[in-house]
């Protein structure tokens, strides 16, 4: 059974830092490329950041470049978000994603964890 649990939401002040983690298990951890989305109430989800499974070049929304960073180690079956500079429309639910599309396509979501952004 695939699971995927992220830990390290909490509420911060703005300015703030917070580091995401999510595990993995279940899964070939390095067949897969890893990405966090977020959605806020009324909003759509957005995705936020993706790491290929090698580790490699890595892409940002807009929203968030410059100030989140993504890192995987695939040692530990583990993807982390590190938020920087984290403002009041940072607020959301936070959900990492595992896709691979080695031998098929093998999709699988993490329950998300809450981030919340206020003085």
């Amino acid at each position: 059974q695939v699971q995927l649990v992220e830990s390290g939401g909490g509420s911060v002040q703005p300015g703030g830092s917070l580091t995401l983690s999510c595990v993995a298990s279940g899964l070939t951890f390095e067949t897969y490329a890893m990405s966090w989305y977020r959605q806020a109430p009324g909003q759509e989800r957005e995705l936020l950041a993706s790491i290929p499974s090698n580790g490699g070049a890595t892409d940002f929304a807009s929203s968030v470049a410059g100030r989140f960073a993504i890192s995987r180690d695939n040692a530990k079956n583990a993807v982390y978000l590190k938020m920087n500079n984290l403002k009041f429309e940072d607020t959301a639910v936070y959900r990492c994603n595992a896709l691979s599309v080695v031998g098929g396509v093998y999709e699988y979501w993490g329950q998300g964890t809450q981030v919340t952004v206020s003085a």
